[in-house]
């Protein structure tokens, strides 16, 4: 039986000591991945474990190959992540993040972070990942920290950044905005709340059906589809809003679905990005009820300082009593919640740094749609251009401690200068404000951080210190890499953008091929968590299994493109081919050189069939390699040895 723990460990260590997982340039033809920095509050999970796998079969086969093959490993900050683990940390110990100033804080984030920070590293490392160990980077290092600052001064320079209010995910709960990939939508069990809005100078109502009658507080206008025939008697009228007794305007637009609910919508534009966007095109008014924490405000009028969950039912109370609620039904919604805190997201007008997309995402689009980035299944390719073909400003602002500071000085109240360095702001506000006379001490640094995305989308730049030294040996000699190996949800939000990267700061692409893996999901297609309980620990599964075992097993059921089904079975089909090569190996020691030398008619023509087998099947995994199609190439080694190999040759042979 063959036992992979001491073979596994014991190899590993000497392709570490003797350092074979090394790259330095040289006149060898590059090969080159660039890992998808996990997360520094980050444990290895069966997502990690597919992806890390597949890079690793693709690195190692490149080195097979003669490739000077360098896969470059690295850490994400998490900004969200990890700021909530530090300030979970201090409660534990009795300490609140208000209480301390923001050096003080950041002290303990970095504490923590030399603490847990490479735990996943560690663990792929038992995952037998071949990385290049000594070029293990992080986004908030000295170098990547640079890097993002330099690009944010340089994108506002040339007038792409811009600060301003705009309609943002806000988390009521981390207080900052999120982006749209740290919201998670989820079907949930709601209501339609059925109220009347009485019409200005008539007897009669019209009825909206809004999930969040709390919002109610916060109206400016009625709408309806101008095709609408039900409702064109209200041309030009207006309506009044229950509760807080406001005259609103009755509008008509296209947006509004007629077979929807009552047909009508109440339009909010401070809490619904498509309220939002009616709003500004028939110039209403913006009334934003609720503060930071998700409590109501002071302007809404009625039950201030409520949290927004507990005015849903005084809301709902205040129209049953006054007869504006017609009626309740159940109702299932998808609910957007922070994939960081799980508190639902509140859509909210918010002042913000943005970067301007459309013009510089252009060339990003340009590149997938005529295959200088081919993706890989290619179904991804019409996403994509929706995606960018619609692409919005980017809010690149955090209201957070940890991470890359946003380098904008105030001075005389608000106004700002941007620069790399807070000596360099001194200079810039002196001229800006004609005043020689300003001291740092007139300065005040912004206190938002930047999004976590805003270091990764520079990632496959930055590993190589190419923004920094951008003609440095190594951004010339690794960089574009040869394949992203990543998950197809990111694909707009990180893929795309660090294409759009690559054209502004080094004139092409950072990559060749993109290969979008699937999700891991468990028997019933459920995606594996840890609050269903249905994931394993993939360090238990090394254990048990052995890495290869594991390796194996996922690899066989893992269609490019397409989720793999988790069962125990893989990685023990992996083990026991582990097994199946280990006492094939045994029994062809036991064989003298002589015995192999002469051998029977019967034996040639065996030794003949053999070598042809081979080489035919080494031409269909080559094509399986090129197509990416991984787990085709796997399953025709797997067959290969099994059955043809083990089960013919070797008994022939015998």
């Amino acid at each position: 039986k063959y036992e992979p723990a001491s073979a596994e460990n014991r190899w590993y260590s000497y392709w570490m000591e003797k350092g074979f997982f090394r790259s330095n340039p040289d006149n060898r033809e590059p090969y080159t991945i660039i890992i998808p920095p996990p997360n520094v509050t980050g444990v290895l999970h069966m997502g990690h474990m597919l992806n890390n796998t597949t890079q690793d079969v693709l690195i190692r086969r490149a080195r097979m190959l003669g490739f000077n093959a360098c896969w470059v490993p690295g850490t994400d900050h998490a900004s969200i992540a990890t700021e909530a683990k530090v300030v979970g940390k201090l409660r534990s110990e009795g300490i609140e993040k208000k209480s301390l100033t923001r050096e003080q804080f950041i002290v303990h984030a970095w504490e923590w972070t030399h603490k847990h920070g490479g735990i996943i590293l560690e663990q792929l490392k038992r995952l037998g990942a071949s990385c290049d160990w000594d070029r293990t980077i992080f986004t908030m290092d000295e170098p990547r920290y640079n890097s993002v600052i330099k690009v944010f001064v340089d994108l506002y320079n040339k007038g792409l950044i811009y600060r301003g209010v705009r309609m943002i995910n806000w988390d009521p709960q981390a207080l900052t905005a999120v982006s749209d990939e740290e919201v998670v939508y989820t079907e949930e069990k709601s209501k339609l709340y059925y109220v009347r809005y009485k019409i200005v100078g008539e007897e009669g109502y019209v009825t909206v059906a809004p999930t969040r009658p709390e919002t109610i507080l916060g109206d400016t206008a009625v709408c309806a589809n101008p095709a609408d025939e039900r409702f064109s008697h209200l041309k030009g009228k207006h309506v009044i809003v229950p509760m807080v007794n406001r005259e609103v305007p009755f509008i008509f637009d296209e947006y509004v679905d007629m077979e929807f609910g009552t047909g009508c919508l109440k339009i909010t534009p401070a809490h619904d990005i498509n309220d939002y966007e009616i709003g500004l095109k028939y110039n209403l008014q913006t009334i934003d009820i609720f503060n930071e924490n998700g409590t109501i405000a002071e302007v809404a009028g009625l039950f201030v300082g409520k949290d927004r969950f507990e005015a849903r039912g005084l809301a709902e109370e205040e129209l049953r009593s006054t007869g504006a609620l017609v009626k309740v039904e159940d109702y299932i919604n998808k609910i957007g919640r922070s994939e960081r805190t799980h508190a639902i997201i509140e859509p909210k007008l918010s002042l913000q740094w943005f970067l301007k997309m459309q013009n510089i995402s252009k060339p990003a689009l340009d590149a997938v749609m005529d295959d200088t980035v081919r993706l890989f299944p290619d179904k991804f390719r019409n996403v994509y251009r929706h995606w960018m073909e619609n692409v919005r400003d980017w809010c690149i602002s955090r209201q957070l401690w940890w991470g890359q500071r946003i380098p904008a000085w105030y001075y005389n109240n608000n106004e700002f200068v941007v620069a790399e360095h807070e000596e360099e702001a001194l200079l810039l506000a002196r001229k800006a404000s004609g005043n020689p006379g300003l001291t740092l001490n007139d300065l005040r640094q912004d206190e938002d951080v930047l999004d976590t995305w805003f270091s990764s989308w520079l990632w496959p730049i930055t590993c190589f210190d190419g923004i920094n030294n951008p003609d440095n040996e190594d951004i010339k000699y690794y960089y574009p890499s040869n394949v992203l190996v990543t998950a197809p949800d990111i694909l707009f939000f990180w893929v795309a953008r660090m294409i759009i990267a690559g054209y502004e700061y080094r004139g092409r692409e950072p990559f060749g091929d993109v290969y979008l893996t699937g999700m891991v999901r468990d028997k019933q297609k459920r995606k594996m968590s840890k609050s269903l309980g249905n994931s394993p620990d993939p360090i238990d599964l090394i254990d048990k299994y052995g890495a290869d075992g594991v390796r194996v097993g996922m690899l066989l059921c893992s269609p490019a493109g397409n989720d793999l089904l988790y069962d125990d079975s893989l990685p023990e089909q992996g083990r026991n081919f582990a097994n199946k090569i280990w006492n094939a190996f045994r029994l062809v020691m036991t064989m003298s050189r002589d015995e192999a030398i002469a051998q029977p008619p019967a034996s040639a023509a065996a030794v003949a069939w053999m070598r042809n087998t081979i080489d035919r099947t080494l031409a269909d995994i080559e094509d399986s390699f090129v197509r990416y199609r991984i787990s085709d190439a796997l399953m025709q080694a797997y067959k290969l040895f099994w059955d043809d190999f083990s089960g013919w040759f070797l008994e022939i042979i015998k």
